[in-house]
């Protein structure tokens, strides 16, 4: 299961040169001006998972394999783009391929770099990202909408759906969220998210660029604002310094957490970005360990052995059979498979097992 986080913000906020530190490849040109990013930037990162490294201590497999997240950096919006302003909406639909948004906003004062808005202000600047995403998907609704009305006339099906779609619509002109509608549990308005992918609909984070001085002290009057206004909204915020990240490329484990204790942090931006989505969209990893591979399968929580193998390959679900199940704590408390075996810890489950979070597990599946 990919999961993919869409970096977004205004221009020359920092989301480039985050994306080249979080992804430590340097593909994305940061420079000091607007619009460097002119096309969208794509990296698969592996999940760091210290839980995996401990596996592979007892294990010891010719490979670790971790979980994989997809970033997207996608060139500055600015006032007007859903209308063409700046480089336009032409990157919006980047960002409906992703989960969940990453949105960069500026908390630092510097001279030397623009702010293509004159100055540093959060509130503002979320705003304006904001309302560029609310007038897309404004866009989009209109367009099913004419649809609808077309379709309405021989389907029943379609003639629902045009009411809740022209319902959602008057929300939206009043510049309200998709995800302040009322009627988000209505099974017509569900569909409709599935095919549009409504980007005001989806959970956000927000990434505080900050100052070195301001990663020290926890945070600065921007972040102050930033945070109460993520609060109101029930959204996440990472405070993280994009520069401080860049300089973590390349650094050893030790070095680069002693680099980062120095500052008062102890988890990468990364770390903490990964964290944040894996909980806002509700997922867990579970393991298989075995002399070929140290693995990390993502999951939604909630999940069922047989789903759960699936992710594995189909077949494993067509054939399930029981699933072997030792807790992580267990596996490392007794060093290994068989240990576990021995002291009574590995369990055998059936098909309305609800998979936990660090299961370790093998499969017994007949096809």
């Amino acid at each position: 299961m990919g999961l993919g986080v869409g970096i977004v913000g205004l221009p020359n906020v920092g989301k480039s040169t985050t994306f080249n530190a979080l992804t430590k490849a340097q593909n994305a040109e940061a420079q000091n001006y607007p619009f460097c990013t002119i096309e969208p930037n794509k990296a698969i990162v592996p999940v760091p998972d210290k839980r995996l490294d401990e596996l592979a201590k007892i294990v010891d497999p010719n490979k670790i394999q971790y979980s994989t997240i997809d970033f997207v950096d996608i060139a500055g919006l600015v006032r007007g783009a859903s209308k063409g302003e700046g480089l336009g909406n032409q990157f919006l639909s980047n960002i409906r391929e992703v989960e969940v948004i990453l949105h960069m906003v500026r908390c630092f004062e510097d001279g030397n770099i623009t702010h293509v808005e004159g100055d540093v202000n959060p509130l503002r600047d979320i705003e304006i990202i904001e309302t560029e995403l609310i007038y897309a998907d404004i866009t989009q609704l209109e367009k099913k909408i004419d649809r609808l009305k077309k379709q309405s006339k021989f389907d029943k099906n379609a003639a629902a759906q045009e009411v809740v779609a022209k319902a959602l619509y008057s929300h939206l002109e009043e510049l309200k969220p998709v995800k302040t509608f009322d009627d988000l549990e209505n099974e017509d308005f569900i569909s409709l998210d599935k095919e549009l992918r409504f980007l005001s609909n989806k959970d956000v984070i927000y990434g505080a660029n900050v100052d070195e001085d301001s990663l020290s002290d926890g945070g600065n009057e921007f972040v102050d604002t930033l945070k109460a206004h993520a609060e109101s909204v029930n959204a996440d915020i990472v405070i993280l310094c994009a520069k401080i990240e860049e300089e973590l490329v390349g650094l050893e484990e030790e070095e680069a957490k002693e680099f980062l204790t120095d500052f008062g942090v102890e988890e990468s931006g990364l770390e903490q970005i990964i964290h944040k989505a894996f909980d806002k969209l509700g997922l867990q990893s579970y393991f298989t360990a075995g002399k070929v591979e140290v693995r990390a399968w993502t999951i939604r929580k909630g999940t069922k052995a047989p789903q759960a193998a699936a992710v594995i390959h189909n077949d494993f679900e067509k054939g399930f059979i029981k699933a072997e199940v030792i807790a992580y704590n267990d596996f490392i408390e007794f060093g290994g498979e068989n240990k576990c075996k021995e002291a009574g810890k590995l369990k055998l489950e059936g098909k309305d097992y609800i998979v936990q979070d660090g299961d370790v597990m093998h499969f017994r599946f007949n096809v």
